[in-house]
């Protein structure tokens, strides 16, 4: 997987798991004020007078539904106008404890695990790095896997090396073809065969796999020992100088 999907992914579990911990909060929080503004209604309606006092408190706690909040939540009284008002609070601390975390911790795991992911694979990049710049002492080798002619490919990277251990810019149709060769057993494709892959949908693509074998030959020829045949253009073969 390439760096930026790789980010990407990581994006969209953080943003997921903050959405799915702040909505599991506001439900919540919600169902904490209507349990709050019930209880406090009755008890009003009970007491008939505008005086708080430990029965208030005592007979709010009694009338909640949340067995949690009760001890937990309090009584305010707005004393910025004539009418007596009672407001009932409870801390944002509280409203979390009693929200359903569980979905939101397993992405928040998940983003974790993806985390180290990224940073392990981050890690080996550089290190693959360091081997093919010649900074270690392990053969280049080791990294680029399957070599033929002097031209390795990598599979980890999908990317081509010279002899010399840096990369072989390619076109990602020419790329798609040496991956054909180098995956083939005999390094040999026909021609019905590589139009197939390359161009599923056009009728007759010899013209077009003329010009991509032609712009193709020199480069190969350049950065390695190989040459691509042609066989009375019913096949090619990629074989050592």
């Amino acid at each position: 997987m390439k760096q930026q999907y790789a980010v990407i992914v990581l994006l969209a579990l953080i943003l997921a798991s903050s959405l799915t911990s702040l909505d599991s909060y506001r439900s919540t929080s919600r169902r904490v004020s209507e349990d709050m503004d019930r209880a406090l209604a009755i008890t009003m309606l009970e007491q008939q007078n505008d005086v708080i006092s430990q029965d208030t408190i005592r007979s709010f706690n009694s009338h909640l539904q949340i067995a949690e909040l009760r001890g937990k939540a309090t009584l305010a009284v707005d004393t910025r106008s004539r009418l007596f008002k009672a407001y009932a609070h409870c801390s944002e601390a509280t409203i979390f404890s009693l929200s359903d975390q569980r979905p939101a911790a397993l992405l928040w795991v998940l983003t974790g695990f993806w985390a180290m992911f990224m940073w392990y694979r981050g890690a080996k990049n550089h290190e693959d790095m360091l081997l093919c710049s010649g900074q270690n002492h392990e053969p280049v080798s080791v990294i680029l896997g399957n070599g033929f002619g002097g031209l390795t490919y990598s599979e980890a990277e999908g990317r081509f090396y010279a002899a010399d251990g840096n990369p072989v810019q390619l076109t990602p149709m020419q790329h798609q073809l040496m991956e054909m060769f180098f995956h083939s057993p005999t390094h040999s494709l026909s021609k019905s065969e590589i139009c197939e892959a390359l161009w599923p949908k056009k009728p007759d693509a010899s013209d077009t796999l003329y010009t991509l074998i032609r712009r193709l030959k020199p480069v190969i020829e350049q950065h390695s020992n190989l040459k691509i045949e042609s066989d009375r253009s019913k096949a090619y073969r990629l074989t050592i100088k």
